[in-house]
Protein backbone atom coordinates (compact mmCIF):
# COMPACT_ATOMS: atom_id res chain seq x y z
CA UNK A 1 0.00 0.00 0.00
CA UNK A 2 3.14 2.34 0.88
CA UNK A 3 4.76 2.16 -2.35
CA UNK A 4 0.83 2.98 -4.54
CA UNK A 5 1.35 6.49 -2.13
CA UNK A 6 4.58 6.79 -2.96
CA UNK A 7 4.30 6.46 -6.64
CA UNK A 8 1.02 8.88 -6.13
CA UNK A 9 3.31 10.94 -4.63
CA UNK A 10 5.90 11.00 -7.94
CA UNK A 11 2.83 11.39 -10.15
CA UNK A 12 2.00 14.43 -8.48
CA UNK A 13 5.35 16.05 -8.07
CA UNK A 14 5.99 15.17 -11.93
CA UNK A 15 2.46 16.83 -12.84
CA UNK A 16 3.55 19.87 -10.56
CA UNK A 17 7.16 19.89 -12.24
CA UNK A 18 5.29 19.89 -15.58
CA UNK A 19 3.04 22.68 -15.19
CA UNK A 20 6.21 24.95 -13.55
CA UNK A 21 8.34 23.87 -16.94
CA UNK A 22 5.47 25.01 -18.99
CA UNK A 23 5.64 28.39 -16.69
CA UNK A 24 9.01 28.59 -17.27
CA UNK A 25 9.60 27.54 -21.10
CA UNK A 26 6.53 30.23 -21.78
CA UNK A 27 7.84 33.23 -19.41
CA UNK A 28 8.37 35.54 -22.63
CA UNK A 29 4.97 34.21 -24.38
CA UNK A 30 2.78 36.75 -25.36
CA UNK A 31 -0.55 36.68 -22.59
CA UNK A 32 0.71 33.78 -21.40
CA UNK A 33 -1.34 32.57 -17.97
CA UNK A 34 0.67 30.72 -15.39
CA UNK A 35 -0.50 27.67 -13.74
CA UNK A 36 -0.85 26.35 -10.54
CA UNK A 37 -1.23 22.11 -9.81
CA UNK A 38 -4.21 21.49 -7.30
CA UNK A 39 -3.83 18.21 -5.50
CA UNK A 40 -6.19 16.20 -3.37
CA UNK A 41 -5.82 14.01 -0.97
CA UNK A 42 -6.95 10.03 -1.26
CA UNK A 43 -8.61 8.28 1.23
CA UNK A 44 -9.72 4.50 1.09
CA UNK A 45 -13.65 4.42 1.44
CA UNK A 46 -13.02 2.70 5.16
CA UNK A 47 -13.39 4.09 8.28
CA UNK A 48 -12.26 7.71 9.02
CA UNK A 49 -9.18 6.08 10.72
CA UNK A 50 -7.94 4.45 8.20
CA UNK A 51 -4.53 6.38 6.69
CA UNK A 52 -4.41 8.46 3.64
CA UNK A 53 -3.16 6.41 0.21
CA UNK A 54 -1.44 8.88 -1.77
CA UNK A 55 -2.17 12.28 -3.87
CA UNK A 56 -3.98 13.27 -7.02
CA UNK A 57 -4.07 15.66 -9.36
CA UNK A 58 -7.08 17.71 -9.31
CA UNK A 59 -7.10 20.65 -11.98
CA UNK A 60 -4.45 23.18 -13.18
CA UNK A 61 -5.76 26.69 -12.09
CA UNK A 62 -4.69 29.28 -14.43
CA UNK A 63 -4.35 32.89 -13.26
CA UNK A 64 -6.07 35.29 -15.24
CA UNK A 65 -4.55 38.47 -13.85
CA UNK A 66 -3.12 40.93 -16.35
CA UNK A 67 0.59 40.77 -17.18
CA UNK A 68 2.88 44.15 -18.03
CA UNK A 69 2.20 45.93 -21.12
CA UNK A 70 4.72 46.67 -23.51
CA UNK A 71 4.58 49.45 -25.88
CA UNK A 72 5.71 47.77 -29.66
CA UNK A 73 5.91 49.50 -33.37
CA UNK A 74 3.30 47.88 -34.65
CA UNK A 75 0.09 49.65 -34.38
CA UNK A 76 -1.59 46.35 -34.68
CA UNK A 77 -0.23 45.43 -31.69
CA UNK A 78 -3.37 45.13 -29.57
CA UNK A 79 -3.60 44.48 -25.09
CA UNK A 80 -6.67 43.86 -23.16
CA UNK A 81 -6.66 46.50 -20.72
CA UNK A 82 -9.17 45.08 -17.90
CA UNK A 83 -11.30 41.90 -18.75
CA UNK A 84 -12.29 39.91 -21.62
CA UNK A 85 -10.75 38.11 -24.26
CA UNK A 86 -10.31 38.66 -28.21
CA UNK A 87 -12.59 36.26 -30.51
CA UNK A 88 -10.60 34.10 -32.54
CA UNK A 89 -12.21 32.18 -35.77
CA UNK A 90 -10.20 28.72 -36.02
CA UNK A 91 -11.46 26.34 -38.55
CA UNK A 92 -15.19 27.78 -37.98
CA UNK A 93 -14.82 27.18 -34.29
CA UNK A 94 -14.43 30.46 -31.79
CA UNK A 95 -11.75 30.79 -29.58
CA UNK A 96 -10.75 33.32 -27.10
CA UNK A 97 -7.47 34.76 -26.81
CA UNK A 98 -5.52 37.45 -25.04
CA UNK A 99 -2.96 37.63 -27.27
CA UNK A 100 -3.14 40.04 -29.65
CA UNK A 101 -0.11 40.06 -32.11
CA UNK A 102 -2.56 41.15 -35.23
CA UNK A 103 -1.96 42.02 -38.65
CA UNK A 104 -3.99 42.27 -42.43
CA UNK A 105 -3.49 39.28 -44.56
CA UNK A 106 -3.42 39.45 -48.03
CA UNK A 107 -7.27 39.47 -48.12
CA UNK A 108 -6.83 42.99 -45.76
CA UNK A 109 -8.59 40.31 -43.14
CA UNK A 110 -7.04 41.51 -39.64
CA UNK A 111 -5.59 37.85 -38.50
CA UNK A 112 -3.43 36.40 -35.36
CA UNK A 113 -0.26 35.16 -35.82
CA UNK A 114 -1.45 31.93 -36.85
CA UNK A 115 -3.14 32.88 -39.48
CA UNK A 116 -6.92 32.74 -37.96
CA UNK A 117 -9.45 35.61 -38.37
CA UNK A 118 -10.19 38.15 -35.64
CA UNK A 119 -13.98 38.26 -35.09
CA UNK A 120 -15.99 42.07 -34.78
CA UNK A 121 -19.20 44.02 -36.53
CA UNK A 122 -19.46 45.97 -39.17
CA UNK A 123 -20.82 49.52 -38.08
CA UNK A 124 -23.60 51.75 -39.01
CA UNK A 125 -23.28 55.36 -40.29
CA UNK A 126 -23.08 56.71 -36.43
CA UNK A 127 -20.61 54.43 -35.57
CA UNK A 128 -22.26 51.45 -33.50
CA UNK A 129 -21.69 48.26 -33.66
CA UNK A 130 -23.96 46.00 -35.96
CA UNK A 131 -24.89 42.55 -37.63
CA UNK A 132 -23.44 39.55 -36.44
CA UNK A 133 -20.00 38.50 -35.34
CA UNK A 134 -17.76 38.59 -38.55
CA UNK A 135 -14.20 38.67 -40.17
CA UNK A 136 -13.40 42.33 -39.47
CA UNK A 137 -11.59 43.77 -43.20
CA UNK A 138 -9.94 46.49 -43.70
CA UNK A 139 -10.46 48.58 -47.29
CA UNK A 140 -6.75 49.14 -48.73
CA UNK A 141 -7.74 50.97 -51.70
CA UNK A 142 -7.62 54.79 -52.04
CA UNK A 143 -9.77 57.59 -50.43
CA UNK A 144 -11.88 59.65 -53.13
CA UNK A 145 -11.71 63.48 -52.47
CA UNK A 146 -14.47 64.92 -50.45
CA UNK A 147 -15.48 68.81 -51.31
CA UNK A 148 -16.03 70.77 -49.00
CA UNK A 149 -19.62 71.63 -48.14
CA UNK A 150 -18.94 73.47 -45.13
CA UNK A 151 -16.52 75.81 -43.70
CA UNK A 152 -16.53 76.90 -39.99
CA UNK A 153 -14.60 80.15 -39.19
CA UNK A 154 -14.33 81.50 -35.67
CA UNK A 155 -12.65 85.22 -35.80
CA UNK A 156 -11.75 87.32 -32.97
CA UNK A 157 -12.42 90.89 -34.43
CA UNK A 158 -11.18 94.35 -32.95
CA UNK A 159 -13.44 96.52 -31.82
CA UNK A 160 -10.81 99.39 -31.98
CA UNK A 161 -10.10 99.17 -35.88
CA UNK A 162 -11.77 102.24 -37.77
CA UNK A 163 -14.99 102.05 -39.48
CA UNK A 164 -14.79 101.99 -43.53
CA UNK A 165 -17.15 103.95 -45.37
CA UNK A 166 -15.55 103.48 -48.89
CA UNK A 167 -16.78 100.95 -51.51
CA UNK A 168 -15.22 97.19 -51.08
CA UNK A 169 -12.40 96.95 -53.38
CA UNK A 170 -9.85 93.91 -52.43
CA UNK A 171 -6.91 95.73 -54.25
CA UNK A 172 -7.52 98.29 -51.91
CA UNK A 173 -6.26 97.61 -48.43
CA UNK A 174 -8.05 100.57 -47.02
CA UNK A 175 -11.33 99.39 -47.69
CA UNK A 176 -11.54 96.45 -45.25
CA UNK A 177 -9.84 95.97 -41.86
CA UNK A 178 -8.96 92.33 -42.13
CA UNK A 179 -8.61 89.52 -44.23
CA UNK A 180 -7.75 85.49 -43.72
CA UNK A 181 -7.53 82.54 -46.09
CA UNK A 182 -9.93 79.23 -46.09
CA UNK A 183 -9.14 76.56 -48.11
CA UNK A 184 -12.15 74.88 -49.78
CA UNK A 185 -11.29 71.27 -51.75
CA UNK A 186 -13.38 70.97 -54.63
CA UNK A 187 -14.90 67.58 -55.67
CA UNK A 188 -12.07 66.83 -57.76
CA UNK A 189 -9.84 67.50 -54.46
CA UNK A 190 -7.85 70.41 -55.97
CA UNK A 191 -7.11 72.79 -52.64
CA UNK A 192 -8.70 75.91 -53.64
CA UNK A 193 -8.77 79.22 -51.30
CA UNK A 194 -11.51 82.05 -50.33
CA UNK A 195 -10.01 84.83 -49.09
CA UNK A 196 -12.52 86.40 -46.53
CA UNK A 197 -12.43 90.41 -45.59
CA UNK A 198 -14.10 91.78 -42.72
CA UNK A 199 -15.10 95.38 -43.49
CA UNK A 200 -16.38 97.10 -40.12
CA UNK A 201 -19.12 99.27 -41.13
CA UNK A 202 -19.64 103.05 -40.80
CA UNK A 203 -22.19 104.07 -37.81
CA UNK A 204 -21.92 100.74 -36.30
CA UNK A 205 -21.37 100.38 -32.67
CA UNK A 206 -23.28 103.34 -31.37
CA UNK A 207 -25.73 103.65 -28.49
CA UNK A 208 -28.58 103.31 -31.18
CA UNK A 209 -26.70 100.83 -34.36
CA UNK A 210 -25.34 97.61 -33.49
CA UNK A 211 -21.44 96.74 -33.85
CA UNK A 212 -21.82 95.04 -38.08
CA UNK A 213 -18.98 93.67 -40.02
CA UNK A 214 -19.48 92.79 -43.53
CA UNK A 215 -17.72 89.97 -44.62
CA UNK A 216 -16.76 89.75 -48.33
CA UNK A 217 -15.84 86.36 -49.64
CA UNK A 218 -13.37 85.93 -52.99
CA UNK A 219 -13.01 82.24 -54.38
CA UNK A 220 -9.38 81.68 -55.26
CA UNK A 221 -8.33 78.50 -57.43
CA UNK A 222 -5.48 76.55 -56.69
CA UNK A 223 -2.74 78.53 -58.47
CA UNK A 224 -3.88 81.70 -56.45
CA UNK A 225 -6.44 83.06 -59.72
CA UNK A 226 -9.36 84.93 -58.94
CA UNK A 227 -12.34 82.48 -59.69
CA UNK A 228 -15.42 85.29 -60.41
CA UNK A 229 -15.85 88.56 -58.26
CA UNK A 230 -15.83 89.09 -54.48
CA UNK A 231 -19.30 87.91 -52.91
CA UNK A 232 -20.75 90.25 -49.95
CA UNK A 233 -21.20 86.92 -48.13
CA UNK A 234 -23.19 87.86 -44.77
CA UNK A 235 -23.07 90.81 -42.07
CA UNK A 236 -21.81 90.12 -38.91
CA UNK A 237 -24.01 91.03 -35.80
CA UNK A 238 -22.61 91.62 -32.49
CA UNK A 239 -24.20 93.34 -29.21
CA UNK A 240 -22.86 95.61 -26.76
CA UNK A 241 -20.41 92.32 -24.95
CA UNK A 242 -19.31 91.36 -27.91
CA UNK A 243 -21.28 88.22 -28.59
CA UNK A 244 -22.54 87.45 -32.07
CA UNK A 245 -26.16 87.70 -32.39
CA UNK A 246 -26.98 87.59 -36.20
CA UNK A 247 -25.23 86.67 -39.76
CA UNK A 248 -23.73 83.75 -38.56
CA UNK A 249 -24.79 81.98 -41.41
CA UNK A 250 -24.23 82.47 -45.20
CA UNK A 251 -24.06 80.32 -48.63
CA UNK A 252 -20.95 81.05 -50.69
CA UNK A 253 -21.70 79.29 -54.81
CA UNK A 254 -18.53 78.72 -56.53
CA UNK A 255 -18.34 77.13 -59.99
CA UNK A 256 -14.30 76.49 -60.06
CA UNK A 257 -13.83 75.95 -63.88
CA UNK A 258 -11.45 73.43 -63.57
CA UNK A 259 -13.97 70.64 -64.76
CA UNK A 260 -15.11 69.85 -61.19
CA UNK A 261 -18.51 70.06 -59.89
CA UNK A 262 -20.02 73.51 -58.81
CA UNK A 263 -19.52 74.07 -55.00
CA UNK A 264 -21.87 75.79 -52.60
CA UNK A 265 -20.18 76.15 -49.17
CA UNK A 266 -21.82 76.76 -46.26
CA UNK A 267 -19.90 79.44 -43.74
CA UNK A 268 -20.58 79.12 -40.11
CA UNK A 269 -19.25 82.02 -38.01
CA UNK A 270 -20.76 81.00 -34.78
CA UNK A 271 -17.97 81.96 -31.90
CA UNK A 272 -17.31 84.78 -33.32
CA UNK A 273 -15.93 87.75 -30.89
CA UNK A 274 -15.90 91.22 -31.15
CA UNK A 275 -13.68 93.07 -28.53
CA UNK A 276 -11.01 95.42 -27.48
CA UNK A 277 -7.86 92.76 -29.19
CA UNK A 278 -5.95 91.83 -31.74
CA UNK A 279 -7.34 90.06 -35.10
CA UNK A 280 -7.37 86.27 -35.20
CA UNK A 281 -8.89 83.16 -35.88
CA UNK A 282 -9.19 81.05 -32.90
CA UNK A 283 -10.59 78.24 -34.92
CA UNK A 284 -11.55 76.56 -38.89
CA UNK A 285 -12.94 73.78 -39.70
CA UNK A 286 -13.75 72.13 -43.11
CA UNK A 287 -15.44 69.54 -43.72
CA UNK A 288 -13.66 68.48 -47.46
CA UNK A 289 -10.20 66.59 -48.30
CA UNK A 290 -8.19 65.96 -51.26
CA UNK A 291 -7.69 62.10 -52.39
CA UNK A 292 -5.66 59.89 -50.75
CA UNK A 293 -4.11 56.53 -50.51
CA UNK A 294 -3.92 53.77 -47.53
CA UNK A 295 -1.25 54.67 -44.78
CA UNK A 296 -2.28 52.16 -42.73
CA UNK A 297 -4.90 50.39 -39.89
CA UNK A 298 -4.90 50.99 -36.01
CA UNK A 299 -7.52 50.55 -33.80
CA UNK A 300 -8.83 52.73 -31.44
CA UNK A 301 -9.56 52.30 -27.56
CA UNK A 302 -13.23 51.16 -28.00
CA UNK A 303 -12.21 48.70 -30.52
CA UNK A 304 -12.91 50.65 -33.94
CA UNK A 305 -10.77 49.44 -36.39
CA UNK A 306 -9.93 52.70 -38.70
CA UNK A 307 -8.43 52.77 -42.15
CA UNK A 308 -6.03 55.84 -42.04
CA UNK A 309 -5.12 57.69 -45.50
CA UNK A 310 -2.19 60.04 -46.66
CA UNK A 311 -4.65 63.14 -46.48
CA UNK A 312 -5.25 62.61 -42.64
CA UNK A 313 -8.19 61.08 -42.88
CA UNK A 314 -9.40 57.74 -41.46
CA UNK A 315 -12.07 55.68 -42.01
CA UNK A 316 -14.03 53.33 -39.26
CA UNK A 317 -13.99 49.64 -41.21
CA UNK A 318 -15.48 47.47 -38.09
CA UNK A 319 -15.40 47.05 -34.93
CA UNK A 320 -13.52 44.60 -32.14
CA UNK A 321 -15.58 42.11 -30.61
CA UNK A 322 -14.04 41.05 -26.82
CA UNK A 323 -15.90 37.96 -24.62
CA UNK A 324 -15.98 37.63 -20.93
CA UNK A 325 -16.95 34.53 -18.75
CA UNK A 326 -17.93 34.28 -15.65
CA UNK A 327 -15.61 31.27 -14.58
CA UNK A 328 -12.41 31.89 -16.39
CA UNK A 329 -11.51 29.10 -14.64
CA UNK A 330 -13.65 26.61 -17.11
CA UNK A 331 -11.90 27.83 -20.12
CA UNK A 332 -9.45 25.06 -21.16
CA UNK A 333 -6.20 25.93 -22.51
CA UNK A 334 -5.29 25.03 -26.07
CA UNK A 335 -2.45 25.88 -28.53
CA UNK A 336 -1.49 29.26 -29.66
CA UNK A 337 -2.49 31.26 -26.26
CA UNK A 338 -6.09 30.22 -27.07
CA UNK A 339 -8.55 29.15 -24.62
CA UNK A 340 -12.47 26.98 -25.60
CA UNK A 341 -15.15 27.69 -24.11
CA UNK A 342 -16.58 24.37 -21.68
CA UNK A 343 -19.74 24.38 -19.74
CA UNK A 344 -18.21 25.14 -16.76
CA UNK A 345 -16.93 28.73 -18.25
CA UNK A 346 -20.52 29.72 -18.69
CA UNK A 347 -21.75 31.37 -21.68
CA UNK A 348 -19.63 34.53 -23.18
CA UNK A 349 -20.95 37.59 -22.45
CA UNK A 350 -19.77 39.56 -25.95
CA UNK A 351 -19.78 43.38 -26.32
CA UNK A 352 -17.52 45.25 -27.78
CA UNK A 353 -14.49 46.87 -25.61
CA UNK A 354 -15.26 48.95 -22.87
CA UNK A 355 -19.00 47.67 -22.56
CA UNK A 356 -20.37 45.83 -20.15
CA UNK A 357 -17.30 43.42 -18.56
CA UNK A 358 -15.10 43.83 -21.48
CA UNK A 359 -11.88 45.70 -21.10
CA UNK A 360 -10.36 48.93 -23.01
CA UNK A 361 -7.97 48.26 -25.85
CA UNK A 362 -4.16 49.78 -26.27
CA UNK A 363 -3.26 50.20 -29.65
CA UNK A 364 0.76 49.42 -30.26
CA UNK A 365 1.21 47.44 -26.86
CA UNK A 366 1.48 43.47 -25.84
CA UNK A 367 0.34 41.93 -22.58
CA UNK A 368 3.47 39.89 -21.44
CA UNK A 369 3.43 36.75 -19.82
CA UNK A 370 2.05 36.56 -16.09
CA UNK A 371 4.46 34.53 -15.49
CA UNK A 372 6.84 35.28 -11.91
CA UNK A 373 10.30 33.87 -12.60
CA UNK A 374 11.28 33.62 -9.05
CA UNK A 375 8.31 32.01 -7.61
CA UNK A 376 8.01 29.42 -10.78
CA UNK A 377 11.99 28.66 -9.50
CA UNK A 378 10.91 28.06 -5.78
CA UNK A 379 7.99 26.13 -6.51
CA UNK A 380 10.24 23.58 -9.15
CA UNK A 381 13.08 23.18 -6.44
CA UNK A 382 9.93 22.37 -3.71
CA UNK A 383 8.29 19.76 -6.40
CA UNK A 384 11.66 17.86 -7.37
CA UNK A 385 12.64 17.86 -3.19
CA UNK A 386 8.96 15.92 -3.31
CA UNK A 387 9.53 13.61 -5.71
CA UNK A 388 13.24 12.51 -4.47
CA UNK A 389 11.70 12.20 -0.98
CA UNK A 390 8.74 9.99 -2.76
CA UNK A 391 11.81 8.24 -4.43
CA UNK A 392 13.44 7.40 -1.23
CA UNK A 393 10.05 6.15 0.27
CA UNK A 394 10.40 3.40 -2.76
CA UNK A 395 13.81 2.66 -1.97
CA UNK A 396 12.84 1.97 1.64
CA UNK A 397 9.93 0.06 0.64
CA UNK A 398 12.20 -2.23 -1.83
CA UNK A 399 14.72 -2.33 1.01
CA UNK A 400 11.97 -3.92 3.58
CA UNK A 401 10.53 -5.97 1.15
CA UNK A 402 14.13 -7.99 0.33
CA UNK A 403 14.69 -8.20 4.16
CA UNK A 404 11.01 -9.78 4.17
CA UNK A 405 11.88 -12.29 1.33
CA UNK A 406 14.40 -13.43 3.47
CA UNK A 407 13.25 -14.65 6.30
Amino acid sequence: MSLNTSVSGINAAQSGLDVVSNDLANANTTAFKAGSARFGDIYPPAGSNSPGIGVKLQDIERNFAQGQLQTTSNPLDLAVQGKGFFIINHAGAQRYSRDGQFHLNPNNELVNAAGDAVMGYTINPSGAPAGVLSKLTVGTGNLQAKATGSIGVVPSLNQNDPAISSAFNQTNPNTYDESTSVVAYDSLGDANHVQLYFVKNQGSGTATSPDTWTVYAQPRDAQGNNVGSAANLTTLQFNGSGQLTGGSNATLNVNWGNGSGASAINFDFTGATLAAQQFAVNGITNDGYPPGQFNGATVAKDGTVNANYTNGQKVAMGKLAMAAFINEQGLSAVSNNEFVATRAAGQPAVNTPGVGLAGSIASGKLEQSNVNMSNSLVRLIQFQQTYQANTSAIQTDKQDVQRLMQI
